[in-house]
């Protein structure tokens, strides 16, 4: 279907060329390319057909470049994930839960012992940070220089 297209294109963009040039330009500019009086169309000119098929052609160009515009696009699929074997699934929208009333809210916990809060609180420390190397001396060189 591509080659269809894009031959016909082809033919209809070198006819247009050729019928734009057949003709006659409004200044007399068309005596160059052997317009005037005695031309093989008639004493009158081609003005009517000519202008006439260029419409025409025209419209089949415009036709034949969105056609094979779309013959030749890319389909988009439904989103693929980055992850090979896996499929996209669109996140579902969150249920609108409405908040329980208040007195069916749990009691607020009792606060725990010191003792109970100590091995809690040693866990949520940070570890200490590892010793660094000792710098060296000042006034030394650095090795290598």
């Amino acid at each position: 279907m591509e080659t269809l297209i894009l031959t016909l294109h082809i033919i209809v963009c070198v006819l247009l060329v050729i019928l734009i040039l057949l003709q006659a330009g409004k200044e007399g500019m068309g005596v160059i390319f052997g317009g005037g009086n005695s031309s093989v169309f008639g004493s009158s000119g081609a003005g009517g057909i000519l202008a006439k098929m260029t419409a025409f052609m025209a419209v089949v160009f415009v036709i034949t470049c969105l056609s094979y515009t779309y013959v030749t696009s890319p389909r988009v699929a439904a989103p693929k994930s980055a992850v090979v074997g896996v499929d996209w699934v669109a996140p579902a929208a969150p249920a609108a839960e409405s908040a329980p009333a208040a007195s069916e809210q749990p009691a607020a916990p009792a606060e725990k012992a010191p003792a109970e809060a100590a091995p809690e609180a040693d866990k949520a420390a940070p570890a200490p940070a590892a010793k660094q190397p000792a710098a060296p001396a000042t006034g030394t060189a650095p090795a290598g220089k």
